[in-house]
């Protein structure tokens, strides 16, 4: 059962009447630019064709009811600030967003972006959810209204719900655009759809959660980006962006850090020129150069994820990397069709010889952003 019938059953079974209509929005993965949303940067992502449903049904209560399979119901006053837990990124978008008219729904939620994977399945419920909300309450969807809710949603994460993302998930969320990855220039807020149409060249990007979830909110990310600034402020510039080098900082750690910030912003540039020459092959090197940083500087990867990229690349991958906030989640293979099984098979192997949990596969294509549907 799709996401969007998912969600509008679980609204008939739950709430006995039928929703006012249901809205969806996708997982999203980022092809490269990892950990500089919030330092300036560039980033290059494609939404997938995974989504996040939501059917939706306004009240006039103040009340707010949440159902979705395999989580406890939630019943809530929209007045009540201290919610917790996966309802906050539901509560959280009214709550930014203040729509107008609006005072409380009845909410069924379906979803086909894996939890923990770091594919976005929190910016994909936020902005199905904006979406929903705008919607139903007048409020502009064109592109500057979307940019005015990709805003309201990083509110509603960062602010309500706790976990300080940059903002990258939820644009790309929300101005997504089939055949194409959207370059993210996080500087002065500007965007750019770039044609991205792997399957034209005979490649795949091939996503593997790695089945190793993670969290935002438990203080790794926040510390990553705590790091940042504290580099940002050592070479004295308004953010990493406008730095050429990290050499002038002499702590080892902060100079690592802001060495990956300023050779990922380097590197999605290169990534951006390949895709407008049509290169998307010359996205390998620049893929396992990406994890390397990662790993090595960034200090985000893990076991899980380090075997899943050193196996892919061992069966012929052209690239590959993690991706998302790590410590857990996912990577992405460029892949040459013919060798897309040889990859899975080599990924799923050297996960069994170490041990560690059976990863899942899902081809990667770039999708539409979100939409009622």
């Amino acid at each position: 059962m799709k996401a969007g019938e998912a969600a509008r059953a679980v609204f008939e079974a739950e709430f006995g009447s039928e929703p006012e209509g249901c809205w969806c929005a996708p997982g999203r993965v980022n092809l490269i630019g990892e950990h500089v949303d919030y330092a300036g940067g560039l980033c290059l992502p494609i939404a997938l064709p995974q989504v996040t449903t939501v059917a939706m049904r306004r009240r006039a209560d103040g009340r707010l009811r949440i159902r979705s399979s395999g989580f406890d119901p939630v019943d809530i006053d929209l007045r009540d600030r201290q919610i917790d837990g996966w309802a906050a990124y539901v509560a959280g978008v009214a709550w930014a967003l203040e729509p107008p008219g609006f005072a409380g729904a009845d909410i069924a939620i379906a979803s086909e972006v894996p939890v923990g994977a770091g594919l976005s399945s929190s910016a994909a419920l936020e902005t199905a959810v904006a979406v929903a909300l705008a919607d139903l309450c007048g409020l502009p969807l064109d592109d500057e209204g979307r940019e005015r809710l990709a805003e309201a949603c990083v509110r509603a994460e960062n602010d309500y719900a706790g976990a300080p993302t940059g903002g990258l998930d939820q644009r790309i969320a929300l101005h997504g655009r089939a055949g194409h990855a959207l370059l993210l220039d996080f500087a002065d807020g500007t965007s750019d759809h770039i044609p991205f149409d792997a399957g034209k060249q005979g490649l795949t990007v091939l996503v593997v959660d790695t089945g190793t979830g993670h969290r935002l909110a438990d203080g790794q990310y926040g510390q990553r980006r705590r790091e940042v600034e504290d580099a940002t402020r050592l070479l004295d510039v308004g953010s990493l962006r406008e730095a050429r080098s990290a050499e002038p900082i002499a702590d080892p750690l902060l100079h690592r850090r802001a060495r990956h910030v300023i050779g990922e912003i380097s590197r999605v540039r290169q990534a951006a020129e390949s895709l407008r020459a049509g290169r998307i092959r010359d996205l390998g090197p620049l893929l396992d150069a990406s994890h390397r940083s990662l790993r090595d500087d960034f200090e985000v990867s893990c076991l899980e994820l380090d075997t899943a990229v050193d196996a892919a690349v061992a069966a012929g991958a052209l690239g590959a990397r993690m991706v998302g906030g790590g410590f857990g989640g996912s990577v992405i293979a460029l892949c040459e069709d013919a060798r897309v099984d040889d990859v899975r098979q080599a990924v799923a192997d050297a996960a069994a010889r170490r041990d560690l949990p059976a990863p899942a596969f899902l081809r990667a294509s770039a999708s539409g952003g979100a939409r009622r549907c």
